[in-house]
């Protein structure tokens, strides 16, 4: 599981140098204007996820994933070394399709078996990959099991003994044939072994290799054009590098583009977005940076170029670590999400679609809550979601639903200097009273609350949360409260775009 730096409720815990220069990455193109649409041309913030369970019993779920072999079934990886197999029609099966329990290394919280993925021909050959922390001392592994067989055999293995923590263990194929594979930066806090930056290992690394044939002593073959082929000291299965622990990525199918979320230090989570063209040799930060800001400016190297997230957020809001999800590509809910990128959190449970803008940009909304505890998605063949959760051990189908918002954000401000002041109005649009209420927002970079009104306001990193005063707690419906802070800057004097009521995205206008 990823790491966190909390504790949720009920649950256990998730938690040769590239010499460069530093080159500062510009502020994230993370904003939801208030039209962002989807495909379908409806808002992000007229979008509601629902989920329905489908499967009860599943111990400690960590991956799904679905052979386009006619048969409609799921295979769902367990953390202690187990793959069971869910068919819409006739439910969970109790026994395993593959146990490989006496290989795997499940100490700790974050080791077991931790990724799956199928080749494009399993139908035939039979054959599946796994990635999971091997035994006796938790190596993170590659390994190719056949089904006909019952057989596993190891093929890529890095050394990860001296944390159980950030194993990484994504692993998927791309729409080149090739395999990718994350792998964390070792464990434990603040990058010891300063493996983001470092070529020479694998750790903090996400890996592309042929797994379709063999090349001299490897069971597997580095494609020719990997970025680090022929670089004295570099490990060539390298692919990207500058990963804390990227527990969960996936490429879309459409385009080929990945979609990286990397759980974050304890102030951001992050998701990436790199096309093709971008992704060989990509370095997303870690540990020079964590989200946007610079963590160890000993990681930093004078003019490299970093890769920035395309949307972070901040773990203050009981949020802990980052489940990066899938591109929709479904036919049921085209009209609504279509295109749109589903993540969410470990446990917060906040449901994020986030998708280009067509400005350069990304739009952003918070469009509903997950089971708790979530660790992996997957989508079926024809592109519908599904998710599986940590602890009780659940499948849960993915639905979206058209739902208005219930509140809107007016604001106005003055700006001078190095301060400004902003009024909000909150409306209720529902038809349904509010009675207490809690607004969060992000701030931009560098500014900083000094006093608020009508609100108890508290302020964690760029992250904002608003709670009623004691004269303003009840909105009826179509009525508004009014609130506001002053604030400083260092310059930015941006305003916050994205706001959420209860939990519930609001639309924004600017008066």
């Amino acid at each position: 599981m990823p790491a966190k730096r909390r504790a949720a409720p009920a649950s256990l815990a998730l938690s040769l140098l590239l010499l460069a220069p530093l080159t500062a990455i510009a502020p994230p193109a993370t904003a939801a204007t208030p039209s962002s649409v989807t495909d379908g041309g409806v808002p992000l913030e007229s979008i509601n996820t629902t989920t329905t369970q489908v499967a009860f019993g599943l111990r400690r779920p960590t991956a799904i994933a679905t052979p386009d072999d006619g048969t409609d079934r799921l295979l769902i990886t367990e953390k202690r070394g187990t793959v069971r197999v869910y068919h819409p029609d006739t439910g969970l099966e109790q026994t395993p399709i593959i146990d490989i329990t006496a290989s795997v290394d499940e100490s700790g919280n974050e080791r077991g078996l931790l990724g799956i993925a199928l080749p494009p021909d399993f139908a035939e050959s039979q054959d599946l990959y796994l990635a999971y922390t091997a035994l006796p001392d938790g190596a993170v592994t590659l390994g190719r099991y056949n089904l006909d067989e019952a057989e596993l055999e190891p093929l890529l293995s890095q050394e990860h003994a001296e944390h159980s923590n950030h194993n990484g263990g994504q692993i998927t194929f791309g729409t080149d044939g090739n395999l990718y594979m994350s792998i964390g930066d070792g464990g434990g806090s603040g990058d010891p072994f300063d493996s983001g930056q470092r070529v020479d290992t694998l750790l903090g690394k996400i890996l592309r290799v042929d797994v379709s044939r063999s090349c001299g002593d490897l069971a597997y073959c580095v494609p020719e054009d990997n970025p680090f082929v022929g670089v004295a000291g570099a490990r060539e299965e390298i692919w990207m590098y500058g990963g804390r622990n990227p527990w969960r990525f996936s490429v879309d199918p459409a385009d080929g583009s990945m979609w990286i979320a990397d759980v974050g230090q304890g102030r951001w989570e992050e998701i990436n977005h790199v096309k093709p063209g971008r992704q060989a040799g990509a370095n997303l930060g870690w540990s020079c940076y964590e989200g946007l800001e610079v963590f160890d400016a000993d990681q930093c190297r004078s003019g490299a170029a970093y890769t920035k997230p395309v949307f972070t957020y901040s773990p203050y809001t009981g949020s802990c670590a980052v489940i990066g999800g899938q591109v929709y590509h479904g036919e049921e809910f085209a009209d609504l999400v279509g295109g749109t990128y589903i993540a969410t959190d470990y446990c917060s449970s906040i449901v994020w679609a986030v998708r280009e803008d067509g400005a350069g940009g990304y739009s952003v909304a918070e469009i509903g809550q997950m089971p708790t505890q979530v660790t992996a998605f997957g989508a079926t063949t024809e592109g519908e979601l599904y998710v599986v959760n940590d602890l009780p051990g659940g499948l849960h189908r993915v639905s979206f639903e058209r739902a208005e918002p219930t509140c809107r954000i007016g604001y106005t401000t003055q700006v001078w200097g190095g301060g400004m002041t902003v009024d909000l109005t909150i409306t209720n649009t529902g038809s349904t009273p509010i009675n207490g209420w809690t607004l969060r927002f992000s701030m931009a970079r560098g500014q900083s609350v000094i006093s608020d009104w009508n609100t108890d306001l508290t302020q964690g990193g760029d992250f904002v949360t608003a709670v009623n005063a004691g004269h303003n707690g009840s909105i009826a419906p179509g009525q508004s409260v009014t609130m506001g802070y002053l604030a400083s800057h260092t310059g930015d004097a941006s305003l916050p775009t994205r706001f959420s009521l209860n939990r519930d995205a609001c639309a924004v206008v600017r008066r």
